[in-house]
C-alpha cells in the first residue's frame, strides 16, 4: 500500500512541476547569456567531435568551469538546434528529477511518506525555483542539483549496506555534480548533516549507553546462574562503548574523498574567476560591506521563501545598508541558531535544517563576491530544501499526530496551489527578454542591468529609439563601457555615426581590451571615409581577440582595396581558420589571388564557396572569370 502512494506522489510531482513550469516550453531564449551559451557559441554549434569536447573541459570563458554543462547544450544542439522549447523542456524534466529524488530520499531516512512528499512539492513548485528552471544558461544548477540529490540517495544505500561499489558511485555522482557546476562543494557537509539526521549514525557513534554496574556479590553468576541485581546496590551508569570513537572518525574519514574533491575545485574556481575578471575587488566592495550584505542576504533570502512576489533577475548591490537592517538581521539568525542548537536532541530536524540553508548557501552569500547582484534567486535551488524540511517537520512535531492529517490537509493544499499559480506567473515573466527586464524595473530600483539588458532587446528589434532611451537610463544610474558600446551601435544604426564614436571612444578609454569596440569603432571610420583610422581599430581588434573572423575579413576588406594583396590574404585565412564552413571568406580569396595571377589557386576557392554555397552567383561568376582567364592564357 505504502508503495502505491509512493507512485501517486511521484505522479503528483510530475503532473504539478508541469502545470507550474510548463508555459516556459513556450518561451524564448532571453538575451542574459542564453545567445552566448547557446546559439552563439560555435563550439556548442559545432556538435560532438574531439574538439568540442576538449574545449568543454578546457573553457573557462564565458563562464566558470562547468564542462557537463556544456556536452549537455552539445547533445541539444544536434537534437534542437536554435529552438528555445527543447532547451526550457530539458530544463524541466531535470528539475522534475531532483524533486523525486529529494522525495525518495527523504521517505527512505525518515520513513514519513507524507511529510517527505510535502516537502519535495514546496522544492518543485516555489516561484524561487523559476529562474534555475526557466532560464536555459542556467542549466548548470538544474543539472549540478539532479546529480546532488542522486548523490544523497546513493549514499542512503552506502549507510544502510556500506559497500566500495556503493561508495565509489557516490563519489562518480559527485564527480557528476561538480561537473555541472563547481559551486555544489559542500555537499559533503550536507551528508554528515545527514548522518545526524535522519540516519543517526553521530548518535550512534557519540552517545553513551545506560550499562550496569553491580557492587553486590550476590549479583555474580554462580555455578552458571546469574542472580537477579540488587535495585539497592546495583545501578546504571554511562559508560562510553569501546570502538565508538572509531566509529565517529570513521564517519569523518569516509568524506575525505569529498572534501579533497570540494577543496580542489575551489581552488580553481576562485583562480578562474579571478582570471575572467569576475571576482569584485576589496577595493570596489569592502569586506565589512560585504559581511554585511551576507546578513542581509540570508533574511532576505528567508523573506523570499515565505513571500515570494516582487522577484527579479536581478537585483542590485546596494552601496549601503541601514545599520538598523544589518543589526535585525545579525540579531534573527543568532536568535534562530541559538533556539535550533538548544532543540537538537529533542528536534534534530530543526538543527539539520537551519545548518544546510546557511551552510549550502555560504558559498554564493557574497563574502567572494562575483558579479553586481546582491542577491539571485538561483542561489537558494539547493538551500531552500532545509527550511523545508524545518517547516516540513516542525509541523508535524507540534501538531497532534492523531489529528495531523486533518488539520493540516487544506491547508497544505492551499499553500501549494498558490506557490503553483505564484510559480505559473513567474514563468511568464520570462517569456523574452521584454517582459523580462520590464518585470525587473517593475520589482526593484535603480536597477542598470535591466535598463541595459531591456535596450539590448529593443536595439534586436530594431527600435533604435527605445534602446537609446533604456542605455541612457543604465548610464545615469552606472555607467558601465557596455552601455556606452551599445549606445554607440544604437546611435551608428539611426545614421548618427559622429555620437556614435564618442560612445565608443568612451566605452575603450574604460576597456581598453574591448575588442568589440574597436571593431565597432573601425566600421564607423570606415564609414566616415577614415580609411586609415579604421584599418588601425581593426588592427587593434584582433589584436585583442585573434580569432575575431569578423574583424580580419573587413581588415582584409580594406587592406585589398589599398593593394596590399598578401596582406590582405593573411586575414582572409586567420578568418577561415575560424569560421572554416564561411563561404564568403572562400570566395573574398579566390578575388584577391584573381589580382595576384594566382588563377589556379583562385579557382580552388571559387569551387569551395560553390560546395559550402551551391547557388552562391558571386562565386560562380568569378569561377567562370577564372577559367575564361586561363584560357586566354593557353591561347
Amino acid at each position: 500500500m505504502k508503495n502505491k502512494y509512493k507512485y501517486l506522489i511521484i505522479v503528483f510531482l510530475i503532473v504539478a512541476s508541469f502545470i507550474a513550469f510548463g508555459r516556459t516550453v513556450g518561451n524564448d531564449l532571453v538575451n542574459f547569456d542564453d545567445y552566448q551559451f547557446i546559439t552563439e557559441n560555435i563550439h556548442i554549434k559545432s556538435g560532438f567531435n574531439a574538439e568540442s569536447i576538449k574545449w568543454a573541459f578546457t573553457a573557462t570563458s564565458p563562464d566558470f568551469w562547468h564542462p557537463l554543462t556544456w556536452l549537455s547544450y552539445m547533445l541539444e544542439w544536434s537534437l534542437f538546434g536554435a529552438n528555445a522549447s527543447g532547451y526550457h523542456l530539458v530544463s524541466l524534466l531535470w528539475h522534475i528529477g531532483s524533486a523525486i529524488l529529494l522525495f525518495l530520499l527523504l521517505s527512505k531516512t525518515t520513513g514519513s511518506l507524507w511529510p517527505s512528499a510535502f516537502v519535495a512539492a514546496l522544492f518543485a513548485l516555489h516561484p524561487l525555483r523559476v529562474e534555475s528552471v526557466a532560464w536555459a544558461a542556467e542549466r548548470k544548477d538544474v543539472l549540478s542539483v539532479f546529480f546532488g540529490m542522486a548523490t544523497l540517495y546513493a549514499y542512503t544505500y552506502y549507510v544502510e549496506k556500506p559497500q566500495v561499489s556503493k561508495y565509489i558511485i557516490c563519489l562518480i555522482l559527485f564527480v557528476l555534480s561538480l561537473l555541472s557546476k563547481p559551486t555544489l562543494v559542500t555537499l559533503p557537509c550536507v551528508m554528515l548533516l545527514l548522518d545526524y539526521w535522519p540516519l543517526g549514525r553521530w548518535q550512534k557513534a557519540l552517545n553513551p549507553i545506560k550499562i550496569l554496574v553491580s557492587n553486590n556479590a550476590s549479583s555474580v553468576k554462580k555455578k552458571g546462574k546469574q542472580l537477579k541485581a540488587n535495585p539497592i546496590v546495583d545501578k546504571k551508569i554511562t559508560k562510553p562503548v569501546k570502538g565508538r570513537r572509531q566509529l565517529a572518525g570513521n564517519l569523518l574519514w569516509e568524506k575525505i574523498p569529498f572534501f579533497l574533491l570540494s577543496l580542489s575545485l575551489s581552488i580553481m574556481l576562485l583562480g578562474q574567476l579571478q582570471n575572467n575578471r569576475m571576482m569584485v575587488s576589496l577595493k570596489q566592495i569592502s569586506f565589512p560591506d560585504r559581511i554585511m550584505n551576507a546578513l542581509v542576504s540570508y533574511v532576505s533570502y528567508l523573506g523570499k521563501t515565505f513571500w515570494p512576489v516582487d522577484l527579479a533577475v536581478f537585483y542590485p548591490y546596494a552601496n549601503s545598508l541601514p545599520i538598523w537592517q544589518v543589526l535585525g538581521a545579525s540579531l534573527f539568525l543568532t536568535g534562530i541558531s541559538v533556539a535550533v542548537i538548544y532543540l537538537a536532541k529533542k528536534a534534530p530536524f530543526l538543527a539539520v535544517g537551519w545548518l544546510w540553508y546557511l551552510g549550502v548557501l555560504f558559498p554564493v552569500i557574497g563574502f567572494m563576491q562575483a558579479g553586481d547582484q546582491s542577491i539571485a534567486d538561483r542561489y537558494t535551488y539547493f538551500p531552500s530544501i532545509g527550511i523545508a524540511i524545518m517547516l516540513v517537520w516542525g509541523v508535524v512535531y507540534l501538531l497532534p499526530k492523531d489529528k495531523l492529517q486533518k488539520i493540516i490537509i487544506i491547508p497544505g493544499a492551499i499553500i501549494l496551489a498558490a506557490l503553483t499559480f505564484l510559480t505559473w506567473q513567474q514563468c511568464g515573466y520570462w517569456k523574452n527578454s521584454i517582459y523580462l527586464f520590464n518585470h525587473a524595473l517593475q520589482a526593484t530600483k535603480d536597477n542598470y542591468l535591466a535598463h541595459y539588458s531591456l535596450g539590448c532587446a529593443f536595439a534586436a528589434e530594431n527600435k533604435h529609439g527605445e534602446a537609446i532611451d533604456q542605455y541612457l537610463a543604465a548610464i545615469k544610474i552606472s555607467p558601465y563601457y557596455d552601455s556606452y558600446y551599445n549606445l554607440g551601435i544604437s546611435l551608428a544604426a539611426i545614421g548618427r555615426n559622429e555620437e556614435a564614436i564618442e560612445r565608443y571612444l568612451t566605452a575603450i578609454k574604460m576597456n581598453p581590451d574591448f575588442a568589440k569596440a574597436h571593431y565597432n569603432l573601425a566600421i564607423a571610420l570606415q564609414q566616415r571615409g577614415k580609411v586609415d583610422e579604421a584599418i588601425k581599430s581593426y588592427r587593434e581588434a584582433v589584436r585583442i581577440k585573434p580569432e575575431y573572423s569578423s574583424a580580419h575579413i573587413n581588415l582584409g576588406d580594406l587592406l585589398e582595396e589599398q593593394l596590399k594583396y598578401d596582406d590582405a590574404l593573411y586575414h582572409y585565412r586567420q578568418a577561415l581558420s575560424t569560421e572554416p564552413n564561411e563561404p564568403g571568406i572562400y570566395f573574398n580569396m579566390g578575388r584577391v589571388l584573381i589580382k595576384k595571377g594566382n588563377l589556379k589557386e583562385a579557382e580552388e576557392y571559387f569551387r569551395q564557396a560553390i560546395y559550402l554555397k551551391p547557388y552562391y552567383e558571386d562565386a560562380h561568376r568569378g569561377l567562370r572569370l577564372v577559367l575564361d582567364l586561363a584560357r586566354k592564357q593557353k591561347r
